[in-house]
């Protein structure tokens, strides 16, 4: 069994409306895509039949994982976290201590990551090394443009 991810309640049930998409939608319009190469003929030198069957198998593939990844998801009951340390959907306002350049992010899951809306993976490098940290702080955190150090003004949630 597959390791437990952690959801907000909308990046969960932004999975799932991605699954209904694909099993309701996507799934009947590749099928009829395969009927209508099954019946142009001869299959051994169908070229849209391959493509349409090729593209059933990837279809097929990321249901699966979708579906793998909702039955082992588990809600994250924000309320309750602790808002002392930077953890996993802390809101945190940290500033550049080289131009004073202050900057405000959401630690989301991999799957729930966007930067447009500030929310960062946990995986990213700025985030990993936030982790675990308190107000005051300082994190000199490597970034593909060298080294940053960053201090923490605030943790919400």
């Amino acid at each position: 069994m597959d390791e437990i991810k952690y959801f907000t309640q909308e990046g969960l049930q932004r999975l799932k409306d991605e699954l209904d998409e694909l099993m309701l939608r996507q799934r009947p319009l590749v099928s009829q895509m395969i009927a209508e190469a099954r019946d142009k003929g001869d299959l051994s030198e169908n070229a849209e039949y391959d493509a349409a069957k090729e593209a059933q198998g990837l279809l097929e593939l990321k249901i699966s994982k979708l579906q793998e990844l909702i039955m082992t998801a588990r809600i994250i009951d924000e309320s309750k976290m602790d808002t002392s340390k930077v953890l996993l959907f802390s809101k945190v306002t940290i500033k550049n201590l080289k131009n004073n350049a202050k900057m405000t992010y959401t630690i989301v899951p991999e799957k729930e990551a966007d930067l447009r809306t500030g929310k960062i993976s946990v995986n990213s490098p700025i985030a990993r090394g936030l982790l675990g940290k308190e107000v005051g702080n300082q994190a000199e955190i490597t970034v593909p443009a060298g080294k940053m150090t960053f201090e923490i003004e605030e943790i919400a949630r």
